[in-house]
């Protein structure tokens, strides 16, 4: 791909990111499922993540999902409640994919209003926790003799959900992110050996012209600088 091609790409990208759309992982530890999650979620247009590890887990899974973490941000929290209570204190409706007598089916929900969709582990689902704190239980119906899916399909299919209603609302026209964070993923992403040079020296990042390119005459003297 030719750098003005990818700098294209990265804008296009980041001008369809969804600020208000997120993915909570209470306790998901299989690094298979973790990197098909996050890599689903880039594919939807999410740009952050949440997830509590089980005890032990947090390196292995955070090494796995590190690829995919290249273009969206994982945060990491200690507890439920450490991630799940700011989230709906900023307005956003926590479903938790959960069977239960209060399940709804999972397209009977609007998804253009800011959401979490919360998912637990493989074995047991989400948590007593999770289902009381969760605004909503959403369920995928299934006309088989098994009555559940994989974490990680069973997320895809919600996601892909929200991404179509918030595509026929035109949310995916207008970019959400604010020109800040546009600036600094842009740039990180054209030139990530720059900017871990700059994370490194602790010094500004320099400026990029429309085309991605480096223009910036007093970066270079500083990188000069530095380097001598």
């Amino acid at each position: 791909m030719s750098d003005n091609s990818r700098n294209q790409k990265i804008i296009d990208l980041l001008n369809r990111r969804q600020t208000n759309m997120t993915v909570f992982m209470d306790e998901v530890h299989k690094p298979h499922n973790l990197a098909a999650i996050v890599r689903t979620c880039d594919a939807v247009g999410i740009g952050e993540v949440h997830a509590v590890y089980p005890e032990g887990m947090i390196s292995s899974c955070g090494h796995t999902a590190s690829g995919s973490n290249r273009w969206v941000e994982t945060h990491t929290h200690n507890s439920l409640d450490e991630g799940i209570i700011p989230l709906k204190e900023q307005g956003m409706q926590v479903l938790a994919a959960h069977f239960s007598d209060r399940a709804v089916d999972f397209r009977a929900i609007d998804y253009t209003k800011p959401t979490v969709v919360l998912v637990g582990s493989e074995l047991y689902g989400v948590t007593e926790r999770a289902a009381e704190v969760a605004d909503e239980h959403v369920l995928i119906p299934m006309l088989g003799m098994v009555q559940s899916l994989n974490v990680s399909v069973a997320t895809a299919i919600i996601l892909y959900e929200m991404q179509r209603q918030r595509e026929t609302a035109g949310m995916y026209d207008s970019r959400q992110i604010d020109e800040q964070t546009f600036n600094r993923l842009r740039f990180e992403w054209l030139h990530p050996q720059i900017s871990e040079f700059c994370q490194k020296h602790q010094i500004r990042a320099p400026y990029i012209d429309e085309q991605g390119d480096i223009q910036d005459d007093e970066w270079h003297q500083l990188r000069k600088s530095v380097n001598s």
